[in-house]
């Protein structure tokens, strides 16, 4: 690998890195995962929303107005048997392709998490290095909290105790929730 010389050419080399991370997630989906991310990309779009509202109008309009023959009369059963057929088979192919990318998402965060996880350690040893330095060339050390920056950190005693921290909010939060319950600021 060549050495980096500036930093654009360090945020060059991780664009092309997230970049080649883009397509490889691409290319493992399947036929279905493309389908539904295609179908998702047309529902969810303001075209869809216009077309839809415009085949409704006009489905009413049509409807109420109708000279010879209502094929679909107000309440417009037809119309709601057929936008309950759309809903059926919309939901579950937007839940593929919100799943999908949740699993994706999932993945970038464990990502995110390694890499912040090995910065930490990195920048604890930077300490103890530097601190070493300030030793061995008789140069104070300008904060006290030296030794405590020093400590690797614990992470599962952290993970700990955020979940008793988030259970206790919970538990505050369902107990204000309670009729009758009084709300303190």
């Amino acid at each position: 690998m060549a050495p980096i010389q500036s930093m654009d050419d360090l945020t060059s080399r991780n664009i092309a890195i997230i970049a080649r991370m883009e397509e490889a997630s691409r290319r493992v989906r399947t036929r279905g995962d493309r389908l539904a991310d295609a179908f998702a990309t047309v529902i969810g779009s303001w075209t869809f929303i216009v077309i839809q509202t415009i085949i409704l109008l006009a489905w009413m309009t049509l409807n109420l107005i109708a000279w010879i023959r209502h094929w679909d009369p107000y309440p417009f059963i037809l119309l709601n048997l057929a936008l309950s057929f759309q809903s059926a088979y919309a939901a579950p192919i937007l839940m593929m392709s919100q799943n999908r990318q949740g699993r994706l998402t999932d993945r970038r965060h464990n990502l995110d998490l390694q890499v912040n996880m090995l910065a930490e350690q990195e920048t604890t040893e930077i300490l103890r290095l530097l601190r070493l330095l300030c030793e061995r060339h008789g140069v104070a050390a300008p904060n006290s909290n030296t030794a405590v920056m020093e400590e690797d950190t614990r992470h599962e005693e952290i993970i700990e105790r955020l979940e008793v921290e988030l259970e206790q909010h919970a538990d505050d939060e369902d107990r204000i929730a309670e009729p009758g319950a009084t709300r303190f600021a």
